[in-house]
Formats: structure tokens, C-alpha cells, sequence
């Protein structure tokens, strides 16, 4: 390409100034001296030139080719139904007839999912993936998607290109969906009572009524039939402490694009109004200010205490209006309250005749339907006197032998303690022996059920745990814990052992000893399996769409089994280990790509159109994916068909060189200028003169 560039020697506003000097100055010579004057003013001509310093350019410029931006849409919605297959189809098609055209480089961007809950960021993509490319270049973009779109610009001057953007539509027009939209679901409620949760049924060429299930904690608990898109609520019980999940789940319609929005989730966390413990002293001993204080420094425990004073078979003659003592109420507490407490503790209790057998028997009863038993064990547990001899006995994991072994020792944690959740990892125990400081007295006893988690001296038996039916027994075989309190020889972890300890027996969920759980890290799913035995079996892990994936555990500590595996999807999984059932949300509750399912030709049209592209669907009825012609077009605003679509060409080019050629400078321009002068001079030399 050939163009000639000035580059003056002086300023500007001088070159102009000379200009219009030259130009007067050879009017008046024309005027006044005729057309010899001519000459002359050629003369200034060519020297204003020089001053100008023209120079003639020769670029070597080489055509490149125009890009066309592919967005290939591979978010969560372009999953359902077969739409996945028609993008693929779709994209197959484009990448061959563009690279069928010599004129164009094809640039292919996929764009998945944003960043929490942005949803489908395509024009986002769009924008990185044409980050190197002059916009003059672009000569068209093709968005291959299902419509749903989550970052379209108010208006074609927000893109940076110049081309027309069309859309080609996956998905169908008739596509039916149906799910579960919560509208009022409770984060906590009182263990015991209910909570009632608010949800609805929408759906899109459903039949008006939909068939639900409530499960909770993974046990069918209702089956209704509902209105679709109607309010409905349920009234559920909150059963433990802890997670209650409870999961909402609607029949699917035949043939209907996705089922993991059939399905809601809402955890409730169980809160007891009080846990109310009723600590029973036989006789005050110094321990018995260790379980009192234990238990009054939770502000979440009521605690009721009695301390026995005088049994019945004491009689010292003392008149029974001088007494100040208060009389164990125990019709009330054994009979006719039993149920309202959450733990009962025996410390250092005897049989003294103050709790008939009956009441006995009403504790054994209490156990099995749920209730807990706490046996803190003294010298009276070897005695005839001891509870193991009473109408207890059946829940009481162990018969003592009679021997009272009184000798310093160091409670140590059993295997089956290592993975206990009671005993496991109580500070010090990563030593041998443990960091802690000694005991003084056990109780010899002979267990015969239950889990033994802690020892003492000779090995013997100091904790016992036991599960009898619905309820909890726990058979402490000492009454020093109070000289780890105390701080003796160093002392030890006792609030830790004890409250672990009360609190597994009130059902505490973070110490069962067979549990599942699961949590979310960003994009992972964090798998803990509790359990009691040497292994642990793998888990079935369902992800949102139905797909299964089975999960290996690996030991991490005794008894606690992980693992941690990429999610594949967003929203709720699934897992499930045996009878055990866990449930994991990744990402939002509520994710955007699943809020609205449906294929859209609307929402881009505005945009597409105003570039002068197109929206039209690939397939709109049949299995047939056609997808529309692509041709240059350069002139017109026209730049779609029925069965085209168009790109305008940039005809843009690289500069590989540039040759420069000095036109006023040199030898050429000296011989101008001196010719030009000559030819003033010698026509001035022959005019005759007039004077």
C-alpha cells in the first residue's frame, strides 16, 4: 500500500504561517510583475514543501482472518434431558463448516457454571476468551446454549465486538419439569415438639396434582397428595438433639427433564428446652462436689440434687420437728416425674430401704423406653447393699465380685475405647502411660455386656457403656475422678471424661458410636464414618441427577474413618452407609441453573437482534438437530435467514513492513529548489527594463 506522510521541520502553527506568507507574497507577485512571477513563487512553493518534509511510504501489509467466538454452554441446565447430546451435535457441525472457511479463524470457549451461585456466565466467557482479539477482528460470535443465561448485557454497546451474536437454542419447546419449592422451612425447634414446614409443588405440563413423601432422618414419616402450585404445610416432630433432616420428596412426571429438584431438604436442629438430670448421693463423699459442679456450670442442664443424710434405719432419738432435713421425695421423682429427666446419676448410692423395689422397676422401665442411668460407683457397690443387688440389676452391665482394690494407679482407654467417642483422643491419652495423674481406688467387677472403654489397675474394668433398647446405662467403677478435679499428682481430663460421658448418655449426636456424617469444603465432599468396628464399609454416595458412585474409606484416627472426593454436580447428595443416612448440599440451597430448567428463546433475542444476529432453536420438533448455514456477509444490515446465519468480514490485515522515501530532502529536493531559482533568476535577467 502506497501513501505519502509529512513530517514538517518546524512547528506546525510556522508551516501554516509560511504558508499563508507564500501564498499573499505570490499574489503580489503575479499582479504586480505579470506571469514571470510565476517562477518565484514555485521557488517558495518548493521550499515550503522542504520545510513540510514530505516522504513517500510503501507498507507490505498481509490479510489475516476474522475471528468467529464459538460458546460452547456447559452448565448445570445443559445437562438435563438430551442436551447435552444436541450441543455436542451442534458444536461437531460448527467446527466443520468454519474450518471449512479460509477466511476465518474458529475460537471455541466453554463456559460452566459461575462462582457460587452466578449461575450461567456466557457473555463472561465470551469477554476472557476474546481478551487478545482487537474487537475490529471479531467478525461474529455463535452462543451454543439452552437459553438459561445469567449475565446478558442491558445493551449491544456493553460487548466487545463488532460482529452479530446469534444463539443456537438446545432443548425443546414441550419440555415438562416438576419441583419442590420450600416456602417457610424452621432452623431450629424443641426436641419433642413440632415444626411445621411450608412448601409447594410447580410444574410445567404437569397434571395438578402431585403425590409427596416426608422422610425424616431417612424413615417415611406422611404421604400426601397436593395441589401443584399451591401452598401445603406439614407438621413434623422434632424426634432428637441435634440434626433433624427431614426430606420433602415429589413423585416425578413421566418423561420430565430432572429429578433433582424433586426433592427438598431442611435440617432442624433439635434443641432440648432443659436437660433436666437428677443426681442422686447416697452419703457426702469429696466427689460429690465434682459431679454438682460439673453439671451447675452448664447453663443448658437443670439439675435437681439430693444428698441422703438420714436413711430410715438411722434413729438417734432425735424429735422430728428439731430435723431441718428435707424428705426424698421420691413418689415424686420415681413415679410420678421419672420421665420428665433426660439422665439419672446414682453417686455412691446404696440400697437403704429409701426406694421401694417398685421404683425400681419404674427406672428399669424409664431406661428401656429411652431414659439413662449413670451408676457412679463406691466402696457400697461391693457391698449387699449394692444397686447390682437390686431390681437394677438387668440393666446394669456388671456384677461386682466383692473386692475393693484400693492402689494407685493410672486409668488407661481400651482398644474399644480408642474408638469410642467417649474416651478417644481425651487429652493426655497420646502418651504412654497417659498424662495424667493417678487413681486410688477401684471396684472389682465382672462385666457382662456392655463396652468396657476405660481401665484401671490390673487391667480391670473402670468404664462401662451399655445400650438397653431405647435407652443408655453408663457403671463408673470409682470414686476418684474427683482428684483429677482436684488436681492431684497433675490431675486429668475429668471435665472432658465426664461430660462427654453425661452428655453420650442424653443422646448427644457428635458421640454416637456409629454415625455418618458429611460436609461440604467448596467443591468436595468431606465423609466421616464413625464406628465401632475394625473397618469400615465403603459409601454409597447418590449425587442430585440418580447418578451412584461407591466411596472407600481410609482410617484416619481408631475408629474414625474419612474420605474426601470431588463433587461432580451441584445440589443435594445423598450418602448412605448400612441403616446410616447422611445428606450434603454443594453449592446454594437453591442453585439458579435449577431454579428454572426450562430452554429459553426470549431472554437473548433482544441482544442478538440488536447486533443484527439471531435466536433460533436446533431442534424444535423431532430428534433432527439442524443447524443453519454460515456466510460471509459485506454490505447490508441483513445478517440472518430462515436457514443462514451471517458474519461481516474486517478485511483487517498485519503490517509486515513499511519502506520510507524522502521526497523533499537530498539531492532531488536541492535540484528542485536550484532549478527553480535559476529559472527566476534567468527569466528576471531578460525582461527588459522598463525604467
Amino acid at each position: 500500500m502506497l501513501s505519502v506522510s509529512f513530517s514538517p521541520l518546524v512547528p506546525e502553527y510556522v508551516l501554516w504561517g509560511l504558508a499563508a506568507v507564500v501564498a499573499v507574497l505570490a499574489v503580489f507577485a503575479v499582479v504586480t510583475r505579470g506571469p514571470v512571477a510565476l517562477l518565484r513563487a514555485v521557488a517558495l512553493v518548493l521550499i515550503l514543501l522542504a520545510l513540510a518534509n514530505p516522504s513517500l511510504i510503501q507498507e507490505e501489509r498481509e490479510p489475516v482472518k476474522d475471528v468467529v467466538a464459538v460458546v460452547i454452554d456447559r452448565s448445570t441446565s445443559q445437562t438435563l434431558g438430551d442436551r447435552a447430546a444436541m450441543t455436542d451435535r451442534v458444536r461437531g457441525e460448527l467446527q466443520r463448516r468454519l474450518g471449512a472457511m479460509t477466511n476465518v479463524e474458529p475460537r471455541f470457549i466453554e463456559a460452566g457454571d459461575g462462582e457460587g451461585d452466578d449461575g450461567t456466565r456466557l457473555f463472561g466467557a465470551l469477554a476472557n476468551g476474546l481478551a487478545d482479539v482487537a474487537p475490529e477482528r471479531v467478525a461474529g460470535a455463535i452462543l451454543v446454549t439452552d437459553g438459561v443465561v445469567h449475565d446478558i448485557p442491558a445493551n449491544a454497546a456493553q460487548l466487545s465486538l463488532k460482529g452479530p451474536v446469534h444463539a443456537l437454542v438446545t432443548g425443546r419447546p414441550n419440555e415438562r419439569d416438576r419441583r419442590i419449592v420450600l416456602l417457610r422451612a424452621p432452623r431450629f425447634g424443641i426436641v419433642g415438639r413440632d415444626q411445621t414446614i411450608t412448601a409447594q409443588v410447580d410444574e410445567r405440563n404437569g397434571t395438578g396434582q402431585a403425590q409427596i413423601q416426608v422422610r425424616r432422618d431417612g424413615q417415611v414419616i406422611a404421604r400426601r397428595t397436593v395441589q401443584a402450585d399451591r401452598p401445603f404445610s406439614i407438621p413434623v416432630r422434632v424426634d432428637h438433639g441435634g440434626p433433624n433432616v427431614v426430606e420433602i420428596e415429589v413423585d416425578p412426571l413421566p418423561e420430565e427433564l430432572t429429578a433433582a429438584n424433586n426433592r427438598a431438604v431442611v435440617t432442624i436442629e433439635g434443641i432440648r428446652e432443659k436437660l433436666r438430670v437428677l443426681l442422686v448421693s447416697g452419703e457426702p463423699h469429696a466427689g460429690e462436689r465434682t459431679w454438682r459442679n460439673l453439671l451447675k456450670s452448664d447453663a443448658n442442664v437443670d439439675l435437681v440434687h439430693f444428698t441422703i443424710l438420714r436413711p430410715p434405719e438411722k434413729q438417734d432419738g432425735t424429735p422430728i420437728n428439731e430435723l431441718s432435713l428435707i424428705a426424698f421425695p421420691t413418689r415424686e421423682l420415681f413415679q410420678q416425674k421419672i420421665k420428665e429427666f433426660d439422665l439419672i446419676i446414682f453417686d455412691r448410692y446404696a440400697n437403704q430401704s429409701v426406694l421401694p423395689a417398685t421404683y425400681f422397676d419404674n427406672i428399669v422401665r424409664y431406661v428401656r423406653e429411652g431414659g439413662a442411668v449413670l451408676v457412679a460407683a463406691g466402696p457400697e457397690f461391693a457391698s449387699p447393699a449394692s444397686l447390682a443387688r437390686t431390681r437394677l440389676s438387668p440393666i446394669i452391665p456388671g456384677s461386682p465380685d466383692g473386692r475393693i482394690i484400693e492402689e494407685p494407679y493410672r486409668p488407661g482407654i481400651t482398644a474399644m475405647g480408642q474408638r469410642h467417642p467417649v474416651s478417644r483422643a481425651l487429652p493426655g491419652s497420646e502418651q504412654s502411660p497417659p498424662a495424667w495423674g493417678e487413681w486410688l481406688r477401684l471396684l472389682g467387677t465382672e462385666v457382662r455386656n456392655g463396652t468396657t472403654v476405660m481401665q484401671g489397675a490390673g487391667d480391670r474394668p473402670l468404664l462401662v457403656l451399655r445400650r438397653e433398647d431405647k435407652g443408655r446405662v453408663a457403671l463408673l467403677l470409682s470414686d476418684h475422678a474427683w482428684l483429677w478435679a482436684r488436681g492431684f499428682r497433675e490431675g486429668g481430663p475429668h471435665l472432658d471424661l465426664l461430660r462427654r460421658l453425661a452428655h453420650w448418655l442424653m443422646k448427644e449426636p457428635g458421640l454416637e458410636e456409629e454415625a455418618l456424617r458429611a460436609s461440604a469444603a467448596n467443591r468436595d465432599i468431606r465423609i466421616e464414618r464413625q464406628t465401632m468396628a475394625d473397618e469400615a464399609a465403603p459409601v454409597r454416595v447418590t449425587a442430585p441427577s440418580g447418578a451412584e458412585r461407591t466411596v472407600a474409606l481410609e482410617p484416619e484416627t481408631p475408629g474414625l474413618f474419612t474420605a474426601q472426593v470431588p463433587a461432580r454436580e451441584l445440589g443435594l447428595h445423598t450418602l448412605r452407609s448400612g441403616d446410616l443416612v447422611a445428606f450434603v448440599s454443594i453449592g446454594p440451597p437453591n442453585p439458579r441453573e435449577l431454579a428454572n430448567v426450562f430452554s429459553d428463546t426470549e431472554a437473548l433475542r433482544p441482544l442478538a437482534e440488536a447486533t443484527g444476529g439471531s435466536v433460533r432453536r436446533v431442534a424444535a420438533t423431532g430428534d433432527d438437530v439442524v443447524v443453519p448455514r454460515i456466510q460471509s456477509v459485506r454490505s447490508g444490515t441483513r445478517l440472518a435467514g430462515g436457514d443462514w446465519i451471517g458474519i461481516r468480514p474486517s478485511d483487517t490485515a498485519i503490517v509486515r513492513g513499511v519502506s520510507v522515501l524522502p521526497l523533499a530532502l537530498g539531492f532531488l529536493g536541492l535540484a528542485l529548489l536550484l532549478g527553480a531559482l535559476l529559472a527566476a533568476w534567468l527569466s528576471e535577467g531578460r525582461r527588459p527594463n522598463r525604467s
